[in-house]
């Protein structure tokens, strides 16, 4: 079986082989994609600017009413254990998408304030994204997805236990395209208080078994994630990515995850 994330296809030739200690190994042709846009972590005073700016246009499309509360940057874009993930134009500088991800090494997470979570959850390493926006068009789909790509390789980096979300109707069908799992029994949607009482569904993925699970399930953005290097997201670290341009998945057991 095949799952097609709904989103335009990213991504050169297969030419990666899988190892059984669970890494991709480069073959002598390790594909190299380049972008009209780069993903790095916001460190500047410009840089917090322009993702707040994509961020409220973003949302006062959608969700005009709690967009008022988003015309300035927020305390948890400053908070130690958050970055603000920024993608900008290569032609002009102009913002194209941002991503906020908050981990709880230093606290609770966001989501925190409007639900409990259960007890598979507590005493692990968290990492929540948050405050997404993106350009209008199919360019803004594309920086959806190399987002999200940059939200792994920045998990895996800091050995993250689980990436967690909360969703509303219908975004919640992309985190189920990307094989998130409901955080509560029976999944459902819950008010939450701290987002102006929207309904959504908080889901949760393991980093380090997304490799597995897309590959077993033909996933259709496996290739683009696992098997293409793109130099121009610039937030990869020690464990995601070595000097010779391999991707190392960690290696773990499907068990040491199970819930």
């Amino acid at each position: 079986m095949r799952v097609d994330a709904g989103i335009p296809a990213i991504g050169g030739s297969i030419v990666a082989g899988i190892s059984a200690g669970g890494q991709i190994t480069a073959g002598p042709s390790w594909p190299r994609e380049s972008m009209p846009f780069t993903i790095r972590i916001a460190n500047s005073e410009e840089q917090i600017e322009k993702a707040v700016r994509i961020r409220h246009a973003a949302y006062a499309r959608h969700v005009p009413a709690f967009a008022d509360r988003l015309r300035e940057a927020e305390d948890y874009d400053f908070d130690k254990g958050s970055v603000v993930l920024l993608a900008e134009s290569k032609l002009d500088g102009s913002p194209l998408g941002t991503m906020r991800i908050q981990t709880n090494r230093y606290g609770r997470l966001s989501l925190e304030q409007s639900v409990e979570l259960p007890d598979w959850l507590q005493g692990r390493s968290l990492a929540e994204a948050t405050r997404l926006g993106i350009s209008l068009g199919r360019q803004g789909r594309v920086v959806k997805v190399m987002l999200f790509k940059a939200f792994l390789l920045y998990c895996l980096d800091s050995e993250i236990d689980w990436m967690v979300i909360t969703a509303r109707s219908p975004l919640d069908s992309q985190y189920d395209a990307l094989l998130f799992r409901d955080v509560f029994p029976g999944g459902g949607f819950i008010s939450m208080g701290h987002v102006g009482n929207i309904p959504h569904r908080v889901m949760a993925l393991a980093p380090r078994l997304v490799e597995t699970m897309w590959r077993e399930a033909r996933h259709g953005l496996y290739e683009c994630f696992f098997q293409v290097e793109h130099p121009d997201i610039k937030v990869r670290g020690k464990h995601a990515i070595s000097a010779n341009g391999r991707w190392l998945a960690p290696s773990i057991e499907r068990a040491e995850l199970r819930v």
